[in-house]
């Protein structure tokens, strides 16, 4: 008698099972690993906008004052005191999906958008308080000081 070669439909279907069970196991870690860096990436997008904003503030650029506006996909910087939307000069940070800005908390008020400008000889901001950036399983919050300095938690 001799033995038949080759692969039999019920190997490759315990194959094909191994193969699925594994990748269940693997794949729902790899995806918090990507959210955690969605919401660092994002978090160091927004400190940055804040610090751009103040020294483009202290070096008097146009000998003006900046300031950062706060939406739930982007923050804009800003010139001058006052935001406008409309404004061509305003320089976009845009939040990557799935992160967005949640809450902004400026000067005691809290909503979901907001702004703040930096005096231009102190570099200090006219509001203080703080930036929620937020991903489906975990938020971060940025905290913005009476001085100007910028910390996360």
């Amino acid at each position: 008698m001799r033995g038949q070669s080759g692969i039999a439909l019920v190997e490759i279907l315990v194959v094909i099972a191994i193969i699925v069970l594994i990748l269940l196991v693997v794949l729902p870690p790899f995806s918090s690993i990507k959210e955690g860096q969605v919401l660092d990436n994002a978090v160091e997008n927004v400190i940055s906008a804040l610090n751009k904003a103040r020294t483009q503030t202290l070096s008097s650029l146009d000998s003006s004052e900046y300031g950062v506006h706060f939406e739930s996909d982007q923050i804009l910087i800003f010139k001058g005191k006052v935001f406008s939307a409309n404004d061509p000069d305003n320089e976009s940070v845009e939040i990557t999906p799935p992160a967005t800005i949640s809450n902004v908390t400026l000067g005691g008020v809290s909503a979901s958008e907001g702004e703040l400008y930096f005096a231009r000889l102190s570099g200090v901001p006219d509001k203080s308080g703080t930036v929620t950036v937020s991903v489906t399983s975990d938020s971060k919050i940025i905290t913005i000081s009476p001085t100007g300095a910028v910390s996360k938690n």
